[in-house]
């Protein structure tokens, strides 16, 4: 048996190998993703008190830290028994919808916009940000407007950009007034604009990319996904929602505390990444996907005028049944965009979003308290146990790219054995490896907190660089 090994998986945020599995007759027999790099958040976060919660596990990543810090201080709002105010949660919900405008712009213009442009076949020296800005300036810079746009409401209403300290247990610090307010709204016509010219671009092309949608990831699986009391897309709150391949319903109404009821967790060798599952119909039939195809799936609209009108189009793909090809996972994430610029427009349009009142504060109400929100990448969990003193007992995270773990991996093996020709291995073919990946927008660095054994090798040399002794760890 041969093996080809891709080392590293290239344009996604964090580390990761894939390994694909040549037979006997020359045949890909298996294909998988490694994670290999290693966190450990959930252990560290122990001995913490809760406060410190939502800025320590916001550095769990520089990508999404938004993510971890909402989800957080929703957990850290049950611990307290408090609801914040109308304009703490309006405020929240608009910092969180800047998070997926921006990591959905970082997705598709910097990390995959060069397949879309150059042909998965390409030079690897001409699949990048950089040619982009050659051959096509006027796109690199609107990618790059839209993400910055996304990032200064982050500091705006959260202080940073990065690792934002504004979002706080109770509601929020900062309030936002009407010289501020009215600034963000005169950037909205220009990133309306450029959300729709992505999506045309991107609907344009895809008859380019038929034999891609056809075998990137098409297989039945199970979609989960927030929605809101009207069945429709939601980020910050609401209950989860389960369904099929062919759109019947699992599971409803479900709160995020009562997840462990549905959701186990497995852990492979080989990998730090988690592979959780569906737990009525065991590990590892219980595959399901989250995201942005798994939203779009999942709920019945998007609840904003333009966004609504993409996701006709975007469900008659399929003729309304769900769409399992993740290729579209790029569709899907272009809807959301445009749906989060109309949704942050009309949150600011709110006059509750101006009020005064921002938090609310409580001693400790409860010991277990689970937060959950729509990360850009998909549903999030933060599952915290404290003492009577708020101090961490017990830290559970369920990473979006985790649930997506057993997904990525079926993923992976379509493409390689749809592609990849054991006898005449081309970078195109790999390219389109990766590039399944890359559909997922994996985060990595902030999914690995599973204990898994992953081969490494281990080089003892001398003052001349002279190897001495390998260490050989499998």
């Amino acid at each position: 048996m041969k093996k080809i090994i891709i080392d590293p998986v290239t344009r996604i945020e964090g580390h990761a190998k894939i390994t694909i599995d040549i037979d006997a007759d020359n045949r890909v027999s298996d294909a998988k993703i490694h994670v290999t790099q290693f966190r450990g958040f959930e252990k560290f976060c122990e001995g913490q008190i809760y406060s410190q919660m939502p800025a320590l596990t916001a550095r769990t990543c520089g990508i999404c830290p938004v993510s971890h810090a909402i989800s957080s201080i929703k957990a850290c709002d049950t611990l307290l028994g408090v609801t914040p105010p109308q304009a703490g949660i309006n405020l929240r919900k608009i910092i969180n919808l800047a998070q997926i405008l921006q990591s959905h712009t970082l997705s598709f213009y910097h990390l995959s916009s060069p397949d879309f442009i150059y042909g998965f076949d390409a030079k690897k020296e001409e699949r990048n940000i950089f040619k982009m800005m050659q051959t096509h300036p006027q796109m690199a810079k609107d990618g790059i407007m839209l993400r910055a746009f996304g990032q200064k409401i982050i500091q705006t209403l959260a202080g940073k950009r990065i690792h934002p300290d504004g979002l706080v247990p109770g509601g929020v610090e900062k309030n936002l007034d009407e010289a501020t307010r009215d600034t963000l709204l005169a950037e909205i016509p220009n990133a309306i604009r450029i959300s729709q010219e992505s999506l045309a671009f991107f609907k344009t092309n895809l008859t380019k990319f038929q034999k891609e949608i056809d075998s990137f990831g098409v297989f039945p699986s199970l979609f989960m996904a927030l929605v809101d009391e009207h069945d429709n897309l939601e980020h910050y709150d609401g209950k989860l929602k389960i369904i099929d391949s062919e759109g019947n319903v699992l599971q409803e109404h479900i709160s995020p505390e009562e997840y462990k009821e549905f959701i186990g967790e497995a852990v492979e060798e080989e990998s730090y990444l988690k592979s959780p599952y569906y737990k009525p119909m065991g590990y590892p039939q219980g595959m399901y996907r989250v995201g942005p195809l798994a939203r779009l799936n999942v709920a019945k609209a998007c609840g904003t005028a333009r966004a609504d009108n993409e996701l006709l189009a975007f469900k008659a793909l399929n003729a309304g049944k769900p769409v399992l090809n993740s290729f579209y996972y790029h569709y899907a994430r272009l809807i959301e965009m445009l749906y989060a610029i109309e949704k942050i427009e009309a949150l600011l349009k709110d006059e509750a979003t101006l009020g005064e009142a921002l938090h609310r504060t409580s001693k400790i109400l409860k010991t277990r308290a689970v937060g959950c929100s729509e990360a850009p990448r998909g549903t999030l969990f933060h599952d915290y146990e404290v003492d009577k003193n708020g101090i961490i007992q017990k830290v559970n995270l369920i990473i979006a790219t985790g649930n997506n773990n057993l997904a990525m991996n079926a993923g992976v093996k379509q493409v390689a054995q749809t592609f990849v020709n054991a006898e005449d291995v081309t970078e195109g073919a790999l390219n389109r490896v990766e590039a399944l990946i890359r559909c997922f927008d994996p985060c990595l660095s902030c999914s690995t907190h599973a204990l898994g054994i992953v081969s490494s090798n281990i080089e003892l040399r001398d003052h001349n660089k002279n190897i001495i002794q390998i260490f050989k760890r499998n």
